[in-house]
C-alpha cells in the first residue's frame, strides 16, 4: 500500500549511470540483449503498426511519421529512465493499442485519432502523478499479474514450434544452438546463448537465400505533424482503451516482469513518463508511448542484476539509430523471414515465460491466477479493451470469491 509519507513520484534511491559507469558495466551480454530487443520491436511489432495503418488509409508519409515517433521516444524515454535508475526500463509503444485503432481509423479521421493520443497522453500523465496507478497495482496480488504475462508470453514459445514446422532449414539449426548453448556451462560462458542462436539464425537465412531487401525508397525520416482535431466520439471510442492499455495491458507486463527479474520499477514515474512521451508520440501521429513485458523480458533474460541497466542503454541508442533511419531499417527487418525473427524472439523469451508460470502458479492465488490465463488466452475483447486487462479483472474477482483465505494473508 501506499503510505502517507511516501513520495507519490518514486525516487531512483542511486546516483544516474554516467558515461564512465555505462562503459564499466557494459559487456557483449547486455549488448546482445539489447540488440535482440531491438530486433524484436522492430519486427513483428512494426509489421502490425504498417498494416494497420495500411489498412486504416495512412500514407506512406504519414506511416514513416508514424514509425520514426515510436523509436524516437522508446530510445529517449529508455535512455532517461534506465541512467536514472540505474535499472533497465526498455520502454515502447502499445501494440494492443495499435491493433484497436484499426476499427477506428475506418469511420474516424486520422487527426481525430491523433487528438486522441494527445489526450490519452494528458490522461495516463495525471494518473501517474496522482499516484492512484500504484495504489491500484498494490491491490492486484502478482501471481495474478503474471498469470497474464503468462498468458501474454505463451505465444512466443508456440510460435517456436510453428517456425520450427513451416521453416524448419532456419529455426532447427537455431534451436540446436541454443540448446547446446545453454546445456554446456562452458560454451554458455564463452558465447551467449541467445548470441549463438542469432549468428546460427542469421547464417541460415544467408545459405537459403531468403533474405529479400527492397533498396528502393527514403532512407531517413522526415516527421510530419498532423493538427489534431479534438472530436466527442472520438474521445469517447478511443481515449479509455487506450489508457487501460497502457497502464494495465503493457506496463503491468513490464512491471511483473522487472519484478520478476529482482528490480523495483517505479510505477507512478512509469505512468508520467509514458504519459509524456505519448505526447512526443502524438505530436507526429503515433501511438501511445508504454513499458512493454516482451522489451524487458528480453532486456533482463542474462547477466547481473546490477549491470542489466547497459542492456537498457544499448536498446535506447538502437532505437534512436532507427528513428533516424527509420524508412530504410523498418523495410530490412520486414526483409527477413518471419521464422528467424519468430525463433529468435521465443528462444530469447523462453526463461521469461517460464518465470511468469512459476510466478503464477506456484504458491497463493492459484485459482484466481488459472482463471486471469484462460481469460487472457481467450482473446475477450469488450468495449474495445485488449483481453489482458479483463484477465485480470476477471481473475481477481474470482480469486477474492474462490480463495479467501489467500486474500486475508495478503493483507496480514
Amino acid at each position: 500500500m501506499l503510505r502517507s509519507h511516501e513520495p507519490v513520484l518514486e525516487r531512483p534511491g542511486v546516483k544516474p549511470a554516467g558515461p564512465r559507469a555505462v562503459l564499466r558495466d557494459w559487456s557483449p551480454t547486455y549488448g546482445v540483449n539489447g540488440l535482440i530487443g531491438l530486433v524484436f520491436s522492430a519486427s513483428g511489432p512494426i509489421a502490425v503498426t504498417l498494416a494497420v495503418g495500411a489498412t486504416g488509409g495512412l500514407t506512406a508519409a504519414e506511416l514513416a511519421s508514424w514509425v520514426f515517433g515510436i523509436f524516437l521516444s522508446a530510445g529517449l524515454a529508455t535512455l532517461v529512465m534506465s541512467l536514472l535508475y540505474r535499472q533497465p526500463f526498455g520502454f515502447a509503444w502499445s501494440i494492443p493499442g495499435t491493433v484497436l485503432l484499426g476499427p477506428s481509423l475506418q469511420h474516424l479521421s486520422f487527426a481525430q485519432v491523433v487528438g486522441a493520443f494527445f489526450t490519452c497522453g494528458v490522461l495516463v500523465m495525471a494518473l501517474g502523478a496522482t499516484g492512484v496507478v500504484r495504489r491500484a497495482m498494490a491491490v492486484i496480488p502478482m501471481p495474478i499479474i503474471m498469470a497474464m504475462v503468462a498468458a501474454v508470453f505463451l505465444r512466443f514459445g508456440t510460435d517456436i514450434v510453428a517456425a520450427s514446422t513451416d521453416a524448419p532449414g532456419i529455426a532447427l539449426p537455431m534451436v540446436a544452438a541454443f540448446v547446446v548453448f545453454s546445456a554446456v556451462p562452458v560454451l554458455g560462458r564463452c558465447v551467449p546463448p541467445v548470441l549463438a542462436t542469432l549468428v546460427v539464425g542469421v547464417a541460415a537465412v544467408v545459405l537459403s537465400g531468403q533474405f529479400r531487401f527492397d533498396p528502393a525508397g527514403p532512407v531517413t525520416a522526415q516527421p510530419m505533424f498532423t493538427v489534431p482535431e479534438f472530436t466527442l466520439s472520438a474521445q469517447l471510442e478511443l481515449v479509455i482503451p487506450l489508457a487501460i492499455t497502457v497502464l494495465v495491458v503493457q506496463n503491468g507486463q513490464g512491471i511483473a516482469v522487472l519484478r520478476a527479474a529482482g528490480h523495483q520499477p517505479p510505477i507512478n514515474m512509469f505512468a508520467v513518463t509514458s504519459g509524456a512521451f505519448s505526447l512526443v508520440n502524438a505530436s507526429v501521429g503515433a501511438v501511445s508511448a508504454c513499458v512493454t513485458g516482451p522489451t524487458n523480458a528480453l532486456l533482463t533474460a542474462s547477466g547481473e542484476r546490477h549491470r542489466q541497466y547497459t542492456a537498457a542503454v544499448t536498446y535506447g541508442v538502437l532505437s534512436l539509430i532507427c528513428a533516424v533511419f527509420a524508412p530504410a531499417f523498418t523495410r530490412f527487418m520486414l526483409a527477413t523471414p518471419e521464422a528467424f525473427i519468430l525463433t529468435l524472439g521465443g528462444l530469447a523469451m523462453i526463461r521469461a515465460l517460464q518465470n511468469a508460470f512459476v510466478g503464477a502458479f506456484s504458491k497463493q492465488f492459484t485459482f484466481g491466477a488459472l482463471i486471469t490465463f484462460v481469460v487472457t488466452v481467450s482473446g475477450l475483447n469488450l468495449f474495445n479493451i485488449h483481453a489482458a486487462f479483463w484477465g485480470i479483472v476477471i481473475g481477481y474477482v474470482v480469486s477474492r470469491l474462490m480463495e479467501p483465505a489467500d486474500h486475508l494473508g495478503l493483507r496480514n
